[in-house]
């Protein structure tokens, strides 16, 4: 993948999480589905790229903590505005077993408000190699802001910027099925590279299957679709030409929260480092098992997997 810069932005909202631990406590951290891909892009060891988030938070001491934690951990923070009267939302992760169900306290959050400003949105995504968003990061804009933003976009990807969309979707973040389904095709339509999971696909379009997931995208003109199926085979698109490729089984899960994003990271970052797309969905599963060995959306840093020779 031709990329114009090794400047990465993805946007979105990062959200305070409580994750249970083993012992039935609760750890604070910082999560949302861009933020994991953007924080593991930036911490595999050997890529070398500048990963920012482009986000809005408050002006408390929990949004403090987030911008200077970022910095802290090798990224930008020169695109997260700060709003007064807002904070950050939270959500609270309920395990049964491995899997998770989660609680949202998010109405007030300062990340609605990221594309309130048409001119800050284009300076933040300027020189951008790659930009990454995601369908909760249209869910939680108003109308007018998804436009501003679907503006911004196209005309970073005049200057050269490449587009990735994960659709991710959430319907309780819709008003309608109908409204998710626009807002969605309207920015798969400036997407270069798409990475939805079938389940999600299957429920919102009725995809009966990953291949028919692909076909629908690519006939929207996404160039390069990576269409995950949790254990199943992954179904890959670009060049015109489509594969399978098998996910490996992973042993010792504890979490499956942020599977998903991780996947992104991987798969994103060695398709920045000129990886193949094989190369890179072997790289995506690999981040994704080590997320699932762990509590809670992010892995600790120093068990991010360096990016192989």
């Amino acid at each position: 993948m031709n990329v114009s810069s090794s400047r990465v932005v993805a946007i979105g909202e990062a959200m305070i999480e409580m994750a249970v631990t083993p012992d039935g406590s609760y750890r604070r951290s910082f999560a949302g589905d861009t933020f994991n891909t953007a924080w593991h892009m930036a911490q595999v060891p050997n890529a070398g790229l500048q990963v920012g988030f482009l986000t809005a938070v408050g002006l408390d001491a929990v949004s403090d903590a987030f911008v200077q934690e970022l910095g802290a951990d090798g990224m930008s923070t020169t695109s997260i505005a700060r709003v007064p009267n807002r904070n950050m939302g939270l959500y609270m992760i309920e395990l049964d077993g491995v899997e998770r169900s989660f609680q949202y306290w998010r109405e007030n959050s300062a990340a609605r408000l990221l594309a309130e400003d048409a001119a800050w949105l284009e300076d933040a995504l300027a020189s951008a190699g790659l930009i990454h968003l995601s369908g909760i990061t249209l869910a939680i804009l108003s109308p007018d802001a998804r436009e501003r933003l679907l503006a911004a976009l196209t005309r970073a990807r005049t200057n050269g910027a490449r587009v990735s969309f994960d659709p991710n979707v959430r319907p309780r973040l819709w008003a309608s099925q109908g409204e998710a389904r626009s807002a969605m095709q309207m920015f798969l339509q400036v997407a270069d590279i798409a990475l939805p999971s079938f389940d999600d696909e299957a429920t919102l379009w009725g995809d009966p299957t990953p291949a028919d997931t692909v076909q629908r995208l690519a006939g929207l003109g996404v160039t390069e679709i990576i269409v995950k199926n949790g254990s199943g085979d992954v179904e890959a698109w670009a060049d015109d030409k489509g594969f399978c490729f098998p996910t490996p089984v992973v042993s010792d899960i504890r979490d499956t929260t942020g599977a998903g994003d991780a996947f992104n990271a991987g798969y994103l970052t060695a398709r920045m480092k000129g990886r193949s797309q094989r190369s890179a969905i072997g790289f995506g599963q690999r981040i994704s098992a080590s997320v699932l060995r762990h509590f809670g959306a992010r892995m600790p840093k120093s068990d991010v997997p360096a990016l192989p020779d």
